[in-house]
């Protein structure tokens, strides 16, 4: 499951995705055989996190397992 990580807390990418260009047709973001098509990894900050990226919009997003 995909999250959007701020500095407030957790939100689902619904709530951001759904403006932008680059994701799907339902508003998630693009991703696809574990990669996030429409951002670049940030790597980890520990091996207990899971893997960060960073979107197009500037957003930090974490793939929770």
């Amino acid at each position: 499951m995909l999250v959007i990580l701020t500095d407030e807390g957790i939100i689902a990418p619904c709530q951001v995705c759904q403006g932008c260009v680059l994701a799907d047709r339902n508003g998630q973001p693009r991703w696809h055989h574990g990669k996030l098509d429409c951002g670049h990894t940030v790597g980890r900050r520990s091996e207990k996190q899971p893997e960060r990226y960073e979107c197009m919009m500037g957003f930090q997003i974490a793939n929770i397992h």
